[in-house]
This record gives structure tokens, C-alpha cells and sequence, in this order.
């Protein structure tokens, strides 16, 4: 939330306690940068017609992070590879004993392929490939449970559309479409991310977090057949956009974003109050375009869902009645929070809770220390609290992933201090990649709810 100070004759800006070189290019961008107060300093508007990439030093953060993004990948496939290990040990169990056993992911005989991607496609992987397969239900019987197709209603369409597009032109089936998608969108995002950290703070806390992104915990919905991948590209997008004061950019970016997850409309308020600051301090109205523009995804949705199923407000009643998504403003947490500690290690999920809340709070606090720019940390409060409102499923790596720009904070925060103590930073990335490869299995042995 401070300007970061710039020399024009030297082309160095100050980051923490570190001096970084820009390059020309994003030199020049930085001069004359008029700063909203108490934020970060945004860029001169360019105009959407007249974006230059060369200014947000996106090759080198892609660079960085496909090396980064590879070994994180790794990971989950290690804490998938325990569960098809698992089975297979099972099976030769059965098999010496003369025993039949029940073969929950489907998986032949010898094969371990095939229980690796059944745990990549678990969860809410099976809603979204039956969206996939049979589109959205034309009607939905009352008192609608998650025991049958028509629960599906409740899963946002974009990210099944794009897998179906794939899976017309890539060979293999729907489910490797819906996949080959993800280890796409992944790294795009990773990418994503880490442009807009080094926009606000530097190359370095930029690099910082491209690692975090990529090996934080919750990153394990990049590999599953999930929609997050997709949101966190249009969300790093749309925030980006915001930042520099690209207002049709960033209102298309969080319309297509709202039509692909319920947490995504934390962007709408993203962009009010990107608007709210830019009105405030320029009279830039021309900002209100992103605001209007935000909403069109989910409203879209609703009212498309609503004349395809005969019934309006059909989202609203499916994810009431099959899934129970009351609100309890933050008390579920707190409650399976406390339960993990007076009974430690009896539920998985819990301990998931505990240790998600407690991080959540820690990464809102560094964002306040590091004065983490207004619009990415509205953005990241608003993930927080629809991910600590509901009465059932709370806190959760995977939407506390959907708050990114708290890992770019996070690592704001590193960058000067990982200087001073060699151990730290290597200990927590240690820590994160072995809690990404403990997670993976943990939700494919369904130890968890995720």
C-alpha cells in the first residue's frame, strides 16, 4: 500500500530492503505512475487497445515457473501415486487370500494408471465430467439430494464447456480433455500470478511467488478435474487488469470469471473498489464499466440455468437442498477448529480446518503488515469470508487458494527477511510441497473432505 520510490536515472526501484534493476521498458512504465493512496502505485492507463506485455516481464516469470510448476506437478502425482499403490496392495491381498474386495476406483488388475487419474477426477471431478458428458439437467426433482445426477445444477458451466471443446479435438477422451485443460490453465495461472506480484512489488517477490503459488497445498486443484485452475487464471487476470486501470479488460476477465465458480464474485467487489478508488482520486468514472461488466457471468448463468431447467432460481434451491449450504458465518469453522485441538488427530478434516484457519489469519495479517495493494486485498478478504460462511464445508486449502494475492504478501514479506535467515524460506517451501503430496493422497484415499 505504499509507492514503491523510482529513480529515473538509474532505473532501479527499491522492494523491501532489496534494490531490483527493471528493464527499460517497465522503467518507463513506472514513470510518472500516479499512486492511489495507501496502495501500491498503479500504472499510467494505457488503454485497452494500447497494452504493451513487454511491460509486465511475463517471459521471465514464465521462465521462472514452468521449472517450478513441473516439480510441483510431481508432488501431486507422488501423493496420487500412494493411493494407486494402496489399492494395488489391496487387490494382491485379495488375490493370495482368494477374496473378493470391492475396487472403489475402477481399477483393473495391474493397472496404475487408472486409480491416479480416478483420484485426479474424485470429488467434484465426477459433477463436473457429468456436465461434461450429459450438459445441465432439464428438470430437478424436489427435495433434490447429492445422491443423484441432477445435483450437478450446482457446478458453474465454463470450465466443463472448455473441456468439452478439447475433448472434440484431443484424442484420448473426455476425461484426459478435462486434464490436459488443467496442466494448462495451471501454468498459465502460476504465470499469472507472479506477473502481478513483480507489477506491484518487484522480480523478486515475483519469483517468491510463483513458488509459493505452485507448491502452496491448495495447489492440488491445478491437477484434479476441478475449476479452480480456470478461475485463478481469469481472477489473476481481471486483478492485473485492475491494477493498471484497464477497465473493459478487467470487467470482461471478471464476467467470464463469475460464470465459472461461486467465489468468484469476489471480484465484483475487486472491482468496486478499484473503481471506488480511481473515481475517488481522478473522477475516473470510465472506472464503473469493470463493475457493471463483473456480475454478467453468474447472473448469466442463473437466468440461462433457470429457463433450461423450468425453474428459477434452480441453482439457489439445488446448492440449499443437496448440499446443505446454509450459512453459519464463520462458526463451523471456529467450532471444527476447536474440536481439532480437544480431540487431536481423530478427524482429518478437522485438522484440515484448524490448520487452514489459523493460516488464514496468519497470511490476512502479513497482507496488512506489507500493506498489500487495496484492490488484490479486497479481493482476497472477500474469497475469505465466503470461504468461512458457509455451515458445511468451511475452510479448505482450496479456497484459501482462490485468495492468492495473501501468498503474494506472503512472499513481500519473505523477501527481506529470507536474507537475514537462510533456513526460513527453504523450510516453508519444504513444507508446502510436503503438505501438497500429503494432501493429494489424503483426498484420494477419501481420508478428507476437500
Amino acid at each position: 500500500m505504499t509507492t514503491e520510490p523510482t529513480t529515473d536515472a538509474t532505473t532501479e526501484t527499491t522492494v523491501g530492503t532489496t534494490s531490483e534493476t527493471l528493464d527499460p521498458a517497465e522503467a518507463s512504465d513506472q514513470e510518472g505512475a500516479a499512486p492511489l493512496t495507501g496502495t501500491a502505485a498503479p500504472l499510467r492507463p494505457t488503454g485497452w487497445q494500447r497494452i504493451d506485455p513487454r511491460r509486465y516481464g511475463w517471459w521471465d516469470i514464465f521462465v521462472y515457473a514452468v521449472p517450478v510448476y513441473i516439480v510441483s506437478r510431481l508432488c501431486v502425482l507422488a501423493g496420487a501415486a500412494v493411493v494407486a499403490a494402496e489399492i494395488r496392495v489391496d487387490t494382491n491381498i485379495a488375490d493370495d487370500i482368494g477374496l473378493e474386495t470391492p475396487d472403489p476406483h475402477g481399477a483393473a488388475r495391474g493397472n496404475a494408471i487408472r486409480p491416479i487419474v480416478d483420484v485426479l477426477t474424485s470429488w467434484d471431478g465426477k459433477w463436473y465430467m457429468e456436465i461434461v458428458r450429459n450438459g445441465y439437467p432439464r428438470e430437478i426433482p424436489p427435495n433434490v439430494t447429492y445422491h443423484v445426477d441432477e445435483a450437478r445444477a450446482a457446478f458453474f458451466p465454463l470450465y466443463p464447456m472448455i473441456a468439452r471443446w478439447f475433448d472434440v479435438v484431443l484424442p484420448g477422451g473426455d476425461v484426459a480433455a478435462a486434464l490436459a485443460v488443467n496442466i494448462v490453465l495451471g501454468i498459465i495461472a502460476i504465470t499469472l500470478i507472479g506477473v502481478l506480484a513483480r507489477r506491484l512489488y518487484g522480480p523478486a517477490v515475483g519469483r517468491m511467488s510463483v513458488m509459493l503459488a505452485a507448491l502452496f497445498p491448495g495447489s492440488f486443484v491445478l491437477s484434479f478435474a476441478y475449476s479452480e485452475a480456470l478461475m485463478l487464471v481469469l481472477a489473476a487476470a481481471c486483478l492485473l487488469m485492475l491494477v493498471d486501470r484497464e477497465w473493459v479488460a478487467a470487467g470482461l476477465f471478471a464476467a467470464l470469471a463469475t460464470a465459472t465458480r461461486p467465489n468468484s464474485v469476489a471480484l465484483i467487489v475487486a472491482c468496486a473498489v478499484a473503481a471506488f478508488l480511481a473515481i475517488r482520486e481522478r473522477r475516473e468514472y470510465r472506472s464503473l464499466i469493470a463493475v457493471a461488466l463483473s456480475p454478467l457471468g453468474f447472473i448469466t448463468f442463473q437466468l440461462w440455468l433457470g429457463q433450461h431447467a423450468g425453474e428459477m432460481g434452480a441453482w439457489f434451491r439445488v446448492q440449499r437442498e443437496a448440499w446443505g449450504e446454509g450459512a453459519s458465518f464463520g462458526w463451523t469453522a471456529v467450532k471444527n477448529t476447536v474440536e481439532a485441538f480437544t480431540n487431536p488427530l481423530t478427524s482429518p478434516t478437522d485438522t484440515i480446518t484448524a490448520i487452514c484457519f489459523a493460516a488464514t489469519i496468519l497470511l490476512v495479517y502479513l497482507a496488512w503488515r506489507v500493506r498489500l495493494h487495496w484492490v488484490p486485498f479486497a479481493y482476497s478478504l472477500a474469497v475469505v469470508a465466503l470461504m468461512l460462511a458457509p455451515a458445511t464445508v468451511t475452510a479448505r486449502p482450496r479456497f484459501m487458494y482462490a485468495a492468492f494475492p495473501l501468498l503474494i504478501a506472503a512472499a513481500k514479506w519473505y523477501e527481506p527477511h529470507r536474507t537475514r535467515d537462510e533456513l526460513i524460506w527453504p523450510l516453508t517451501i519444504g513444507a508446502c510441497g510436503a503438505g501438497l503430496a500429503a494432501l493429494t493422497g489424503l483426498y484420494g484415499v477419501f481420508g478428507a473432505i476437500p
